[in-house]
């Protein structure tokens, strides 16, 4: 078998997208769109495709035939938009690099079966194979970014800060706390003492499942650094199982104030506040 230079299979490559540019073009647009389903209109698959296409074969024309050379830069940046799209848009990680490998199946008809077009297509290939790694490993990463995202915007909205009387603000935890909450729990009540002016802050612990020695220091260091900031705060939601295992534990809350609901720890706050709660007869008349 007869091996071709890289230059002169770039040049031949050139040549063959250059001169069949149009149908190559259009043909690899009609495949990648047909395989996302109509979510992105062909319009936009074509504008997509035709700025990839030109800056691949500009790559070539400079004699490059390395996915990640410096001559392939522009189109590394064009995958990269692409693959930062179509993980945004939800698309899968084959749809993505369907995007780059369709276009073996619309060159291979083109080619016309000689020895110097088969080693074309082999280089071409490769080459290919090369940026289609490229695409997904920028999608991978691009995912990444938004599970990340996702779960933090979670978090935030799992740890809401209430304000519940002039002077209170509670802070009810629904699910597991660890350390990345923890910290969120703590910034959050923190700057919410800070906007409010409030002085007692009650932490609601009824959502939690379990409480272990973690989970017990985590709610340590919370209430240290409320009380750092000149605020007392209350830990209700004790549950007679969670009671029990806390004493099994020797877990040991100190000084810190404790109450098996929310109300008890409100009435307690408001107490503390200078503030006293009690019943008043309805007024005769009073619906």
């Amino acid at each position: 078998m007869c091996f071709v230079a890289a230059e002169s299979v770039s040049d031949r490559l050139v040549g063959l997208l250059t001169v069949r540019g149009e149908d190559l073009g259009a043909e690899w647009s009609d495949k990648v769109a047909g395989s996302l389903g109509g979510r992105v209109s062909r319009a936009e698959v074509q504008r997509e495709l035709k700025e990839i296409y030109t800056a691949l074969v500009a790559a070539l024309a400079e004699g490059g035939m390395d996915g990640r050379g410096e001559a392939f830069g522009e189109v590394r940046a064009l995958l990269t938009e692409l693959s930062r799209n179509r993980a945004h848009q939800g698309f899968t990680p084959t749809e993505t690099a369907v995007s780059v490998f369709a276009l073996k199946e619309v060159l291979e008809p083109a080619l016309s079966g000689d020895d110097s077009d088969l080693q074309a297509y082999l280089k071409f290939s490769t080459l290919l194979d090369t940026l289609g790694l490229f695409t997904m490993e920028v999608y991978t990463r691009t995912r990444e970014e938004l599970i990340s995202a996702q779960a933090e915007q979670l978090l935030e909205l799992s740890t809401p800060v209430v304000k519940l009387w002039d002077g209170v603000i509670g802070v009810p935890l629904v699910g597991t706390l660890d350390s990345a909450r923890t910290m969120v729990v703590m910034e959050k009540m923190l700057q919410a003492l800070i906007d409010t002016g409030s002085e007692q802050a009650i932490i609601d612990i009824t959502g939690v499942p379990a409480v272990d020695t973690e989970v017990a220091q985590h709610l340590l260091k919370t209430v240290v650094a409320a009380r750092l900031m000149g605020a007392e705060c209350t830990i209700s939601g004790i549950r007679p199982q969670i009671a029990q295992t806390i004493v099994a534990l020797g877990i040991n809350f100190g000084d810190i104030v404790t109450k098996a609901t929310l109300a008890d720890a409100l009435r307690h706050a408001l107490r503390r506040s200078g503030l006293t709660l009690s019943r008043t007869a309805p007024q005769a008349g009073a619906r």
